[in-house]
């Protein structure tokens, strides 16, 4: 068979290292035009992976205390979810308040997660100042404060921690556990890497992976995963029954009124796929004489 001369200088004149030169500059190039297109296009300020990591990386930080985890950026402020959220001198999403409470005030403390601090609402629509502007409103003459301590991320342990080494300093006549969930979740530790701290795209790929893992390759569905925070041998179940113990021996000791609330998960509220869970929370509540107060019955008919 004829060789042809040009195929055969065409290989002659390759260059294995100016090829894989090639091939990483065109990889380089696709992941920032990834990166361009999630950054401007993709992010609209109401992408949940995108909005959480942007509040983790510009108004939160780790702390030294392994059970706590992380804790707010004093005087710190972003634009997240569509709204503006701000974190005061104190580290809390609410206005100033002094540790001393004011004469003729009931101070009430509400310690919890995400839906606490008030995600993706502006902070006068959040729980805690709905409740102030309510008591306020009937009251006898009486002044209310409800101090919002909610912090994204935070679980039962943490809420406890927070509250034993800084929430009562404000003096609260009432504390509330606000308790949702993944409530019973591990304390997360922090894992970083050059992507998960710079990268938009590498924010949003991760969490559509982690979708279509858990939908199509066998991974753990949300139903199985909160079921299995439950179990008897979970450890994060283990200790938060122990935080809400310390935090029920502190209250008590003090003459501070605990009061638990659970609000429901939002996915079904018909043929509510938890309530299994939500009398293990109760039974927690009554067998240490906490008041408990469960959410579910006010919304069990609206759309989830």
């Amino acid at each position: 068979m004829k060789k042809n001369a040009a195929t055969d200088n065409l290989f002659q004149d390759r260059n294995p290292l100016r090829d894989m030169l090639v091939v990483v500059a065109v990889l380089v190039l696709l992941a920032a035009l990834l990166e361009v297109s999630v950054r401007f296009i993709v992010d609209d300020a109401r992408d949940f992976d995108i909005e959480m990591w942007k509040y983790a990386r510009e108004l939160k930080r780790p702390t030294e205390n392994r059970n706590l985890g992380h804790e707010h950026v004093a005087n710190s402020s972003a634009h997240l979810m569509g709204v503006d959220v701000a974190v005061n001198s104190r580290k809390l999403r609410d206005a100033e308040y002094d540790y001393a409470k004011p004469d003729g005030t009931l101070r009430i403390l509400m310690l919890g997660d995400s839906v606490t601090f008030g995600w993706g609402v502006r902070l006068e629509d959040t729980v805690s100042k709905i409740l102030e502007r309510s008591l306020n409103g009937i009251s006898d003459g009486r002044r209310f404060e409800v101090i919002n301590a909610g912090v994204g991320n935070y679980n039962t342990e943490m809420e406890v921690e927070y509250f034993l080494a800084e929430g009562h300093k404000y003096s609260p006549d009432v504390v509330v556990l606000n308790y949702f969930i993944n409530d019973a979740e591990e304390v997360p530790r922090e894992k970083t890497s050059l992507l998960s701290d710079f990268s938009y795209a590498y924010i949003y790929l991760s969490g559509r992976f982690d979708v279509l893992w858990r939908q199509y390759f066998g991974g753990k569905d949300w139903l199985k995963y909160y079921r299995d925070l439950y179990r008897e041998d979970a450890e994060g179940w283990r200790r938060a029954v122990d935080n809400i113990e310390r935090l029920r021996r502190f209250t008590q000791d003090n003459g501070v009124l605990l009061l638990i609330v659970n609000y429901p998960e939002l996915h079904h509220l018909e043929n509510y796929p938890f309530a299994g869970v939500e009398r293990k929370i109760r039974a927690v509540a009554q067998e240490r004489g906490i008041p408990y107060l469960d959410l579910l019955g006010s919304i069990a008919h609206k759309s989830p």
